[in-house]
């Protein structure tokens, strides 16, 4: 069954993608969604099996991959409960994501194109959670690095995709950089690269050392610190977050596949997969604790003041994984794949519920010129409705029910305050942030749903309604949801409205412009509801087996390093630990409701009294102007000078170019010799003779 659940992705990926129009698209989206669906149909069964105890981890042999001397690489399938919960989240998701994708990506000529790329990023995220050694994991690895540059870059003929696209890969090679040295450091320290084995033989390194960059360091210190730069690039932390923002050229159900079920929980999945090793290391956990802390907060500053729809929910992606990392820093390695789980289900359907926005709204994403939909659109409002009560966590603290993210993250809060020292820091982070996060996502409710309708202003929705009324065609109509971006308001300059009106949404004129949004299709509807499903119920039916103390051992079954010790002391923590989040929650949705319903001018007023920090978050503290003056200009600068002294000045000149210049100088020569005259050939002939006679009698 585990064969059938990783290869039925990639065979479907390679008849849609060899087929391609050829195939059409319907067989096309036939093959590649059904095939999801059987993975997903099988994958349960293998979830439940470990979640009510009656399966037990086991390894698949496929064949002999790789053998060199004692390195031995040994292709296998492995599953036990991480790898269970995982094949339930990448398959729902991803199924869900391909049904949606029906309707969302109707009027796309390159359908069969682009399920044969979702179904290659499903299939690469299957290899990578069922690997049974590091090299095996790498490959996986890759293969989404892969996939998401060619989703990403979807819609080729614009360059922002590709620029986008481009950056994905570039940022992720950096992080991928120190993956290889972790891979190639393990390697040597244990001679082989089963994890396994690996993880079995970890704690008896504890205490030695290993020569690098010409000093002597703690061997798993180095290891675990390279393997989680790895991780930094690929789950989008502080320093190599850079590309999670850009990722939004691509289609919406690509945005909720990266974001929710694939290549941002890859970092996650492998520091928690690893956790025996990181366990070794107190200085890596540190690393590891602050660096997602410092993710947490940054992301979630920088959403509070994005107005593309798709962007808010980025930076609230990047924000979640930052608890993640956290809650793996301070040794809740189960509360961190509990909220990766749980936050699967609900950032898929924020995603997919902000692409039925898009879609009602003539492909607008700016939430300015949106308000009053709740009634155009319903069904889209309810779930995306309870996405933010899941991701908000919206519950009863000491009663115990809630939605999704109540337990998920209310879980890492009190591990994080249980575990002490720098965990208790990363506690009062994760309060800001909860506190920013309820801002950022009740801020995008309102001016979305509720309010005066402000569609007036959107060019798109003009460009709408100009056609509507037989005045022209839209061009950009006819490539379906490539107009999605292809229109979009230029977000690199988030803020800056493109329609020169004020930054403040609700400074803009009101009125629908003469448009009626529309509720998107069921094929749409359906992936939101089940995904709805998810977020009010994955919490309460879960929590026990994730992060209970005595559940959580029977659940995990050694498959990471589970401390029910730690799960234990957090159940115990003071009542105000617990009411912190509740209360945050409460604040952030209040102040919303207050600056974007009640008193509409505080957002402007706040500008005009902040417009430092304003600027400062607007402009994502900097950092993609900071990597542009060190990184980008100088290397541009070296590429040109390779080009104009190296490849111009010297390659050229002395090489190709010089020879054809010398050949042509020398037949200006010739050419004068050659000139037809009897006179010129006697003399010539005269020469030659003088010459060979000087010649012999000096001989």
């Amino acid at each position: 069954m585990i064969q059938l659940i990783v290869l039925l992705p990639l065979l479907a990926a390679a008849i849609a993608g060899l087929g391609n129009k050829a195939l059409g698209k319907l067989p096309a989206k036939i093959v590649t969604t059904g095939a999801l669906f059987a993975s997903c149909a099988m994958s349960w069964p293998i979830f439940i099996g470990f979640l009510t105890g009656h399966a037990e981890p086991y390894v698949v042999p496929a064949f002999t991959w790789i053998q060199s001397g004692s390195f031995d690489a040994q292709w296998a399938l492995r599953v036990d409960t991480m790898t269970a919960v995982m094949l339930v989240v990448i398959t729902s998701v991803s199924s869900l994501v391909h049904l949606y994708s029906w309707g969302y990506m109707e009027e796309e000529p390159d359908q069969p194109r682009f399920f044969a790329y979702l179904s290659l990023f499903t299939f690469a995220m299957l290899m990578l959670v069922t690997a049974n050694n590091l090299l095996q994991m790498f490959f996986g690895w890759e293969g989404v690095g892969l996939a998401s540059y060619l989703l990403i870059g979807f819609w080729f003929r614009k360059p922002s995709a590709n620029a986008a696209a481009i950056k994905a890969f570039v940022v992720n090679r950096v992080g991928d950089l120190g993956f290889m040295m972790g891979i190639f450091g393990t390697y040597l320290v244990f001679n082989t690269i089963s994890i396994p084995e690996i993880l079995a033989a970890a704690p008896s390194m504890a205490g030695s050392t290993i020569g690098f960059l010409g000093h002597r360091f703690d061997t798993m210190t180095v290891l675990c610190l390279l393997l989680f730069i790895g991780a930094m690039g690929k789950s989008a932390q502080l320093g190599l977050h850079t590309w999670l923002p850009d990722a939004m050229e691509g289609p919406t159900p690509v945005s909720a596949l990266i974001h929710a079920a694939t290549m941002v929980t890859a970092g996650v999945f492998m520091v928690c997969r690893l956790s025996p090793m990181f366990e070794t290391s107190p200085t890596a956990l540190g690393f590891v604790t602050f660096t997602g802390a410092a993710t947490c907060l940054f992301a979630a500053t920088v959403g509070t003041v994005q107005n593309d729809i798709k962007r808010v929910i980025a930076y609230s992606t990047c924000s979640q994984l930052g608890y993640m990392f956290f809650a793996a820093g301070v040794g809740a390695y189960g509360a961190a794949m509990f909220h990766l789980f749980t936050h699967a289900f609900f950032k898929a359907l924020l995603f997919l519920g902000a692409g039925s926005v898009i879609h009602a709204m003539h492909h607008e994403q700016d939430m300015r010129y949106y308000g009053a939909l709740r009634k155009e659109i319903p069904i889209t409002f309810w779930t995306m409705t309870l996405g933010t009560l899941a991701i908000t966590g919206v519950g009863i603290p000491l009663v115990g029910y809630g939605f999704a993210g109540f337990y998920s993250k209310d879980g890492i809060l009190e591990a994080a305050y249980a575990s002490g020292g720098a965990g208790v820091g990363a506690y009062l982070v994760g309060v800001f942030a909860a506190l920013l996060t309820s801002f950022y996502s009740w801020r995008l409710v309102f001016l979305t749903f509720f309010g005066k309708p402000r569609w007036a202003a959107s060019e798109h929705i003009q460009h709408a309604v100009h056609d509507a009324h037989g005045h022209g065609h839209d061009e950009h109509a006819t490539h379906g949801h490539g107009a999605e971006d292809d229109n979009a308001p230029a977000q690199e300059h988030a803020g800056h409205d493109p329609h020169g009106h004020e930054t403040d949404a609700h400074a803009l004129p009101t009125g629908t412009g003469g448009y009626h949004p529309h509720e998107s299709g069921w094929v749409m509807l359906i992936p939101l509801v089940v995904l709805s499903l998810g977020a009010v119920f994955a919490g309460f039916l879960f929590h026990d087996q994730f992060i209970g103390p005595e559940g959580g051992i029977e659940f995990w079954k050694g498959a990471l390093a589970f401390d029910s010790h730690l799960m234990h002391a957090a159940h115990e923590v003071p009542t105000w630990v617990k009411f912190g989040p509740f209360t945050v929650m409460l604040t952030g949705l209040v102040i919303a409701r207050l600056a974007y319903i009640k008193h509409t001018d505080w957002p402007r007023r706040f500008v005009a009294t902040f417009g430092v920090l304003y600027q400062f978050l607007l402009n994502k503290w900097y950092f993609d102007e900071l990597y542009h003056f060190i990184f980008v200009k100088p290397a541009f600068a070296i590429g040109r000078f390779f080009w104009k002294f190296g490849d111009v000045g010297l390659i050229d000149r002395f090489g190709p170019n010089g020879l054809a210049a010398l050949v042509v100088q020398g037949n200006k020569v010739t050419r004068r010799l050659q000139s037809g005259y009897l006179y010129t050939y006697a003399l010539v002939m005269l020469i030659g003779l003088a010459a060979a006679a000087t010649w012999a009698m000096t001989r």
